[in-house]
């Protein structure tokens, strides 16, 4: 049964109920707020037990519904944030233009499909792949001023638009943020890995946290959604709005 908890402020996809939500009310239950500052959001998924992955990938613990959303917010960002490991291990490929968001997506000024961004200090990329030789729009790639100089020349051979935004050999989370913002990429999402996103939660970057709780339990060491040094104070996040399908519940999570 696919229904909306009493916990959320968002109608839109009430009437959903034992059908399948549709891209246009999910997407306008997950749109951006206005106001056109930088607005940064992830995206994740955790088991019960708080897995990120499992047998090193996130797909295991997914589901149907949480494709479509994970469709629905590349739908509606400017740019996808992603750890240089998590596009070696989820083989990340370039966003794809979609018609369902084709004229919400030309409304909002922005263009066919998300740029990808990722985000390396080493540039230990195969810059080979789709991802960066023939995307649909031309991949980012955040690094910092120390980053090796062959590295970087071989990115932008491969097509790649290099940002620096970081004096030394890695990334800082806030200059990141604001150097996609520059280019008017304001509407951005993140999804991963753990190390990256703990980078941004560390640096009190993240605006709004989507996460996808998973009715599994699978044990063993996977990575938690977030890794990294612990923040001194943790930071109090408010619930904005709760689906739930089948057992998993899709929530959304923004700072106070």
């Amino acid at each position: 049964m696919r229904r909306l908890l009493p916990v959320t402020d968002l109608t839109t996809p009430a009437a959903a109920a034992d059908r399948e939500w549709t891209l246009d009310e999910l997407a306008d239950a997950y749109a951006y707020p206005d106001g056109g500052r930088p607005w940064l959001r992830a995206n994740m998924v955790s088991t019960l037990d708080g897995a990120a992955q499992h047998d090193g990938r996130s797909q295991g613990i997914s589901c149907p519904a949480d494709m479509r959303i994970f469709g629905t917010l590349r739908g509606l960002a400017d740019a996808v944030v992603v750890g240089a490991e998590t596009v070696r291990q989820e083989g990340y490929r370039p966003a794809r233009a979609r018609e369902a968001f084709a004229v919400r997506r030309e409304a909002a000024g922005q263009g066919p499909a998300p740029a990808i961004a990722v985000v390396s200090a080493s540039l230990d990329l195969d810059f080979s792949l789709p991802l960066f030789v023939s995307p649909l729009v031309p991949t980012l790639v955040l690094t910092g001023a120390a980053a090796p100089s062959d590295r970087v020349r071989a990115a932008r051979e491969a097509g790649a638009q290099v940002l620096v935004a970081g004096d030394g050999a890695g990334v800082d989370p806030a200059r990141a943020v604001g150097e996609l913002a520059a280019r008017g990429l304001t509407r951005l999402l993140t999804e991963g890995g753990p190390r990256l996103l703990g980078q941004f939660v560390a640096a009190g970057v993240l605006d709004e946290l989507c996460l996808t709780l998973s009715p599994l339990l699978t044990a063993g060491g996977a990575q938690r959604i977030a890794g990294g040094p612990a923040v001194p104070v943790p930071e109090r996040f408010a619930l904005v709005s709760l689906l739930e399908e089948t057992g998993f519940l899709f929530t959304r999570y923004g700072k106070i």
